[in-house]
C-alpha cells in the first residue's frame, strides 16, 4: 500500500508544504461503509492500523480547514500540523455507533487545536483567555475582515448574537486593532524611542532613590550648618538674610542695617559664599 512506504518527511507539512498536500491527496477517500468497518476495528479492538488509515484518509480535510485560517498571518504548515493533532484526538474518541461520519465529528477537534494555536501565537500577549473571549475573538476577527471598524449597530448585533455586553465587543475590537510593541521599543523616524518600558519605571517614585535623595539632602543641610558656623556673625547673618530667609533682604536693606554701602554688603556676601563652599568641599572629601 502506498501509505506504508511513504516517508515521514513527506507527511510533515513543515518540510515542503506543496509536496505534503500532494501526498495527502494520494490517500483514497473512504466510503461510509469502509469508514465504519475501520472505526469498529479501532473502537472495539484497538486496531492501530485502522486508526492510521482513518487519520491518513482525512488529512486532506485538515488542509481544507486550515486554509480558512490563512488570514491570521501564521505559517500554513503550523496550522495544518495543529489541525492534525485535533484529527488524531477525534479519531481516538470516534464512536461508530453514533451514526455520523468522521468528518462531522472531527471538525470540532480540528478547529479547537487550530484556534488554540492561533490564540497562543497570533500576538505576544494572549488576546483571549476565557471561552467567551475566544468565541468573540474568532467571530469578531471574521467580521473585521469584511467591515473594518464596526458601527454601534453592528456592535450591538454581535453582542446580542454572542450573549455578551457591547463594551466587551468594543474591548476585543480594540485588542485586534492594537499591534504588538517590543518591550524595549524601537527607533522611530524622529529619533524618539517608544516603548512600554518607558512607562513602567518611574524613577521619581523609586523608594531606594527617594531614600538616597533624602539622605543627601539631610547631609547637605548638616554640612551647610557646620560651614555657616565658620563665619563671623555678620557674614552669617548676611547669608541668612539674602539666601535662607523666606522674605529675602536686598543689598540696600542690609547696608542700612549695618551702616555700610551696598557694595560692601555685596563683597561680604561674596566672601562668605566662598568660605562656605570651601568648607563644604573639605567636609565632602
Amino acid at each position: 500500500m502506498t501509505t506504508s512506504v511513504m516517508s515521514l518527511d513527506s507527511l510533515s507539512p513543515g518540510k515542503d508544504l506543496d509536496a505534503y498536500i500532494q501526498n495527502v491527496r494520494s490517500f483514497p477517500i473512504l466510503s461510509a461503509a469502509e469508514e465504519k468497518v475501520l472505526a469498529e476495528r479501532l473502537y472495539y479492538h484497538d486496531d492501530v492500523d485502522a486508526a492510521r488509515t482513518l487519520v491518513l484518509s482525512h488529512l486532506r480535510f485538515v488542509v481544507h480547514l486550515a486554509r480558512s485560517y490563512s488570514g491570521y498571518g501564521l505559517p500554513q504548515g503550523d496550522l495544518i500540523q495543529e489541525g492534525n493533532v485535533g484529527l488524531m484526538k477525534a479519531v481516538k474518541r470516534f464512536n461508530p455507533e453514533v451514526g455520523v461520519r468522521l468528518t462531522s465529528f472531527a471538525v470540532h477537534w480540528i478547529k479547537a487545536e487550530i484556534h488554540e494555536f492561533i490564540l497562543r501565537n497570533w500576538r505576544i500577549v494572549k488576546i483571549a483567555t476565557t471561552k467567551a473571549q475566544r468565541k468573540l475573538f474568532f467571530n469578531l476577527r471574521g467580521s473585521k475582515r469584511r467591515l473594518g471598524w464596526m458601527s454601534p449597530e453592528e456592535v450591538s448585533a454581535m453582542a446580542e448574537d454572542l450573549g455578551v455586553e457591547a463594551k466587551t465587543v468594543l474591548q476585543m475590537e480594540g485588542r485586534l486593532a492594537s499591534p504588538d510593541m517590543a518591550f524595549d521599543g524601537y527607533q522611530s523616524d524622529d529619533d524618539v524611542i517608544s516603548a512600554p518600558a518607558q512607562f513602567l519605571d518611574d524613577e521619581a517614585a523609586n523608594p531606594a532613590g527617594l531614600v538616597a535623595d533624602q539622605e543627601i539632602q539631610d547631609q547637605t543641610s548638616i554640612d551647610l550648618g557646620k560651614a555657616l558656623k565658620t563665619l563671623d556673625e555678620r557674614s552669617r547673618d548676611i547669608l541668612a538674610q539674602r539666601w535662607l530667609s523666606d522674605s529675602k533682604s536686598t543689598l540696600h536693606e542690609l547696608a542700612d542695617t549695618y551702616q555700610v554701602s551696598a557694595e560692601r554688603i555685596r563683597q561680604l556676601e561674596k566672601n562668605a559664599m566662598k568660605k562656605v563652599r570651601t568648607a563644604m568641599e573639605e567636609m565632602a572629601s
